[in-house]
């Protein structure tokens, strides 16, 4: 008889761990919280809008396609898929925009049109950063980072001064680039990794590469249609998905997880995997003497932000904007003090807005759009509607004047999503977005181990553990529970 295994949770972390495990033999049940499949990555429709509620980047495409890939799928036998041509535009200013080009000849001409001879530096910085991304998404992120002595390996010891772990990529870009507008352009990917481009590894130009060199990409239909493949092709293998089936806690006998306890019952279980909040699970739905870390050792992990975001349903066409738009026109490094070092409601926020609609007309009734607006800001701030409502003026106020168009008498659904929401749906530690900073000090084996050091049949996968945030990381974190699992011949 197969081994049964729970997984706590439906993000791409839970859906790729139960995918990977029902296909090596495991006879696998996935309890998810919410009533919608996918975690952050859920989708909402309302009055025609379809909103992606969580991510809305596309990138690293390879990614999606090596998981699809190991069971025989294609990402084209579940959705289509179109490269964004501008990738994105950043404002600087009224007057101030800089679209960013698929082509990477049309890239280094804009390059040079903004500073000559830099179309050289920006390939020499490219280039340095295919090549951590190769070694890093080839190397680093695949391991389980139980051990330092994963990484005690010449050729490894090497490829980290290489990937230039010890600067940081606000030296690396400065140093190749004067102008200020290029700077930021490459400077901004990290602005979600949890801490400011200052104190971010230059090894981190890899989102460069992924961002600049692979493209950014857009699934027809919306983010959610990766969450829907990946539901339809655990289904597929087998795997038992169970909604608004939220966990309670974790029964426990000896060294053995047991069984998790819901609302409506108790799931016995070989082997659990815990792809939902690492800190909840570890601090709420464990007994104490079975938790990995204790609650001083969490709050002193540097989080990744949180957002403020609005997801706007508008009945007439915008203007002056693309699928994805960056708003700079205030001050970079003033805002990402603000999340990071002096935590604090932004004084003047950049903010980025999203028009899918635009790419996809599905997303929206004819003639309108779906409009979804992110303010990046701090975790654990206190979370008001009076608050909400001053930022959605503040940056209102700024869109309507840099895209010079009325935009707020059209609004016809409207819906504001931060800390309490993101507390209250996912259990997300401090109301955090993006899960844990990846700071040096939080990188590879310092992040929060992956397997229970108390229990032997207990992981965890996700953005709070190795690899570290975002869609791909995630991906690859469920694939790298699973191996661990069947390694261990759990």
């Amino acid at each position: 008889m197969s081994k049964k295994v729970i997984v706590i949770g439906s993000g791409f972390a839970g859906l790729s761990a139960a995918c990977h495990l029902a296909k090596a033999g495991y006879s696998v049940q996935l309890l998810e919280k919410n009533d919608c499949a996918g975690g952050r990555a859920r989708k909402m429709e309302v009055q025609g809008y379809h909103f992606d509620m969580g991510p809305s980047w596309y990138w690293m495409p390879e990614v999606f396609e090596q998981f699809f890939e190991q069971f025989g799928k294609k990402v084209s036998d579940y959705y289509e898929l179109k490269r964004l041509d501008p990738a994105y535009k950043i404002v600087f200013g009224e007057g101030e925009e800089l679209a960013v080009p698929a082509d990477m000849q049309a890239l280094k001409e804009l390059f040079e049109s903004y500073e000559p001879g830099s179309s050289a530096k920006l390939q020499q910085f490219l280039d340095e950063a295919e090549y951590k991304y190769k070694v890093g998404m080839g190397e680093f992120v695949q391991k389980p980072s139980l051990s330092i002595l994963e990484f005690a390996d010449l050729r490894v010891v090497r490829a980290l001064f290489k990937l230039q772990m010890f600067s940081s990529i606000a030296t690396h870009v400065e140093k190749l680039f004067k102008h200020p507008h290029l700077r930021e352009l490459l400077k901004f990917p990290v602005l979600f990794l949890g801490a400011t481009p200052e104190e971010t590894p230059a090894m981190y130009s890899l989102m460069n590469y992924a961002d600049l060199a692979l493209g950014t990409w857009f699934p027809m239909g919306g983010m959610y249609q990766i969450v829907a493949a990946m539901v339809s092709l655990a289904e597929e293998l087998g795997v038992e998905i169970l909604l608004n089936e939220e966990v309670l806690s974790i029964e426990v006998s000896g060294k053995q997880a047991k069984a998790a306890i819901t609302k409506n019952g108790r799931f016995e279980a070989d082997i659990i995997v815990a792809g939902a909040d690492y800190h909840h699970v570890d601090q709420k739905l464990l007994a104490p003497e079975y938790r990995n870390y204790n609650e001083r050792y969490w709050d002193k992990r540097v989080m990744a932000p949180s957002s403020l975001l609005f997801y706007l349903g508008v009945n007439k066409p915008l203007n002056n904007l693309l699928h994805h738009n960056l708003f700079f026109d205030e001050d970079f490094k003033l805002h990402a003090q603000e999340i990071y070092k002096t935590p604090k409601w932004p004084s003047k926020p950049l903010f980025y807005a999203c028009l899918a609609s635009k790419t996809d007309p599905s997303c929206a009734p004819e003639g309108h759009e779906n409009l979804f607006l992110l303010v990046p800001v701090a975790p654990e701030l206190e979370d008001t509607e009076a608050t909400r409502e001053h930022y959605y003026n503040l940056v209102m106020d700024r869109l309507e004047a840099l895209t010079g168009q009325e935009i707020r008498s059209a609004v016809d659904y409207k819906l504001s999503y931060a800390h309490k929401d993101f507390k209250k749906d996912y259990y997300a530690y401090k109301g955090n977005a993006y899960g844990l900073a990846n700071t040096l000090s939080q990188t590879a084996f310092l992040k929060p181990r992956l397997k229970n050091k108390k229990l032997n049949n207990f992981y965890y996968a996700g953005q709070l553990t190795t690899p570290g945030p975002g869609v791909p990381p995630s991906l690859i974190s469920g694939e790298v529970v699973a191996r661990e699992i069947i390694k261990s011949k759990g």
